[in-house]
C-alpha cells in the first residue's frame, strides 16, 4: 500500500490503472469506513482512500481543530482491509488558493442537518467534487449513515453527468444498535451506554408506522422520550426514501432521521422503513 500526499503523485500512480475505487473519509477510521473498502476491493481493481477533514463542511464553533486525526493507525487499518492507495493531502494541496468556486446543492441542502449546520452541505458537495476530479475513479462507495449526505452527493453526480458509479454501503453498528462514528469518542462511559437510545427509539417509531399509528404522535413521543434522557433533540423527521421529500399518501418507501446532542456529542442515525404493499 502506498500514503500519497500530492495530486501530481497520485495521477502518476493511477496511470495506467484499469477500474479505480474511490472511498473518501475523514480519517479517525471504523468498521464502517473498512466495510467500504472491502466493498470497493470487489467492484475495482485499485482501491483509493482519502484521509482529509475538510474544513469547508465544518461551522463556525465546530469540532474542525480537535476532529480526532491518527493517520498512522488509519493507514495501518486501511492496509489491513486490501486498500492500495492512501490519499492524505494536506490543506495546502487540497486547497491551493481559496476555493471561491462553490458546489450549490438543491434546496435539501437547508434542510434537516443542513438547517443546523448552513454549508455543510456546499463544502461535503465541493470536496467530492474535487476528490472524483483528482482520482477519476469509475466508482465512488459512500455509508449511508449520513443519508443526506448520501442522497444529495447521489443527486450531484447525476446532476452534472460525473462518469463515475456511486454505491451506497449500510450503516455499521455497534452491538448495542450504536451506529459507528469517528464522533462516538467523544462519548463519556455513561453516555456511551445511553448513546444506542437513539436507534432504538426510532425502531419504535418505525413499528408504530408499520401499525399503522399517527406519525405526528410517534415523532413526538420518540423526541420526548430522549429528552426526558438527556438528550438534545435537533430533528427527527419521516421522508421519503429516494430524495428526502415529505412523503405523500400511499408511498412505501420511507426513511426516518434523527439528529440529537448528548452532552456535548453531536450524534446522527436513521432507518429504513419499508410499509407493506396496501
Amino acid at each position: 500500500m502506498e500514503v500519497i500526499h500530492t495530486v501530481r503523485d497520485l495521477r502518476r500512480r493511477l496511470a495506467g490503472e484499469g477500474a479505480v475505487g474511490l472511498v473518501p473519509t475523514m480519517g479517525s477510521l471504523h468498521e464502517g469506513h473498512l466495510s467500504l473498502v472491502r466493498s470497493a476491493r470487489t467492484l475495482a481493481s485499485c482501491v483509493v482512500t482519502s484521509v482529509f477533514v475538510n474544513r469547508l463542511q465544518f461551522g463556525p464553533g465546530e469540532d474542525f481543530e480537535r476532529y480526532p486525526r491518527d493517520l498512522s493507525e488509519d493507514t495501518r487499518l486501511l492496509g489491513a482491509a486490501g486498500c492500495q492507495v492512501v490519499f492524505a493531502p494536506d490543506e495546502s494541496e487540497m486547497y491551493p488558493v481559496p476555493q471561491r468556486f462553490l458546489v450549490e446543492p438543491p434546496e435539501l441542502q437547508h434542510e434537516l442537518e443542513g438547517a443546523i449546520r448552513p454549508g455543510h452541505f456546499r463544502g461535503v458537495c465541493t470536496v467530492v467534487l474535487k476528490l472524483i476530479n483528482m482520482v477519476h475513479p469509475q466508482v465512488a462507495l459512500f455509508g449511508k449513515k449520513d443519508y443526506q449526505q448520501w442522497t444529495l452527493l447521489r443527486e450531484m453526480v447525476g446532476a452534472l453527468s460525473l462518469p463515475v458509479r456511486m454505491v451506497s454501503g449500510e450503516t455499521m453498528r455497534a452491538d448495542d444498535g450504536l451506529a459507528l462514528s469517528s464522533r462516538n469518542a467523544y462519548l463519556s462511559p455513561e453516555q456511551r451506554s445511553e448513546a444506542p437510545r437513539l436507534q432504538r427509539v426510532l425502531r419504535t417509531v418505525a413499528a408504530g408506522i408499520k401499525a399503522g399509528a399517527a406519525r405526528g404522535d410517534l415523532l413526538t413521543a420518540a423526541s420526548a422520550e430522549l429528552a426526558a434522557h438527556g438528550w438534545q433533540v435537533d430533528y427527527l423527521a419521516l421522508r421519503r426514501q429516494s430524495d428526502l421529500a415529505p412523503p405523500q399518501p400511499g408511498e412505501r418507501a420511507l426513511v426516518l432521521l434523527a439528529a440529537a446532542r448528548l452532552g456535548g456529542t453531536r450524534l446522527i442515525d436513521n432507518l429504513e422503513v419499508l410499509l407493506p404493499e396496501a
